[in-house]
């Protein structure tokens, strides 16, 4: 017969199987779907904000969490179509920048947690019940260029003085257009000018309108929040230095690339704290219960090398105030 220690310490060995079986199973990889409408190189500065975000706050990528990057190129109409593809592929959750993508991903998905890098008027669109509680699978960042337009265009009156109307470029496929526009267009009424805008969707559109601009003798004009312009930035900037045309964006990234002037947010700082959003997320928070947070500053960055080769005076006051000056 077994000795009684003997058997004891069998058991005892028996007990610990499943504990040691578990200690070698690998911790889980999470797979991130990075849902996006530029070209990897146009949105390379965002990604990598996320990314490193990510890392600060102890995640590896390849040992810790994949990213299924996926883009549309431009075509919003393929929203729908990578979404679902997305979600095929089991993405613990989704990240995207785009607010034009996000009525996709919510009908393609009401369980799969969705993190906003950037977003704008996520309530008014219909897309979360409050900033506080969002309810449902969706929670992240909210932009303002949608208010910060007037601001704007009070800005670019400044240093284009004597103006009598301004062009506006707007993508219509997007949600956020509607909310420019209509906030343009009664700072300008305010002040006693009119607002001339003009549509496009991509890059031949783009062209269209800058000639039509040019045709109509506007003589500055502010450019709309839209991931498609956001790819084409370096394109829009030669654009207005070709047609000597002021402009003035939401997104410093626009007068990093050659615009004259931006008023408003840093699209990679973002993204860089769209990352505590999935990291909550991982650690069992429910989307629906993180308030969307909303930006506390807004930076003024002017490009001189641009404004110098408009023949732009921008006056002293305004270089005080500024945040950055691209040389």
């Amino acid at each position: 017969m077994m000795k009684r220690r003997a058997f004891i310490t069998l058991l005892g060995g028996v007990a610990a199987w499943p504990l040691a079986a578990r200690a070698q199973q690998p911790a889980k990889v999470w797979r991130i779907g990075f849902l996006s409408a530029v070209t990897r190189s146009a949105a390379s500065g965002p990604y990598a904000s996320f990314v490193q975000g990510m890392r600060e706050l102890g995640y590896v990528e390849g040992k810790d969490f994949v990213i299924e990057w996926r883009s549309v190129e431009g075509k919003y109409e393929r929203f729908p179509e990578i979404a679902a593809e997305l979600v095929r592929l089991k993405v613990d959750v989704f990240v995207t920048g785009v607010t034009a993508a996000l009525p996709a991903l919510q009908r393609a998905t009401t369980t799969i947690p969705i993190v906003m890098a950037y977003s704008t008027d996520p309530v008014g669109n219909g897309l979360v019940a409050s900033l506080v509680h969002p309810g449902g699978n969706i929670t992240g960042l909210a932009g303002s260029s949608d208010d910060s337009s007037p601001k704007q265009l009070e800005l670019l009156t400044t240093i284009v003085p004597n103006i009598s109307r301004v062009g506006l470029l707007g993508n219509p496929d997007t949600e956020t257009y509607s909310s420019v526009l209509t906030n343009a267009q009664d700072a300008a009424r305010k002040v006693g000018l009119s607002l001339a805008p003009i549509e496009a969707r991509n890059l031949q559109e783009i062209e269209h309108a800058f000639a039509w601009f040019a045709q109509e003798r506007v003589p500055a004009v502010m450019v709309a929040v839209d991931a498609v312009f956001f790819g084409q930035r370096w394109r829009i900037a030669e654009l207005a230095l070709a047609n000597r045309l002021p402009t003035m964006f939401a997104l410093r990234e626009y007068a990093e690339a050659g615009g004259l002037m931006s008023y408003g947010e840093n699209v990679a700082d973002f993204f860089h704290r769209a990352a505590s959003f999935v990291d909550k997320i991982f650690k069992g928070a429910k989307p629906g219960d993180l308030p969307i947070e909303q930006p506390t500053k807004f930076n003024l960055v002017i490009n001189r090398k641009t404004a110098e080769a408009l023949g732009v005076t921008i006056p002293p006051q305004l270089y005080i105030f500024a945040d950055e000056i691209i040389e």
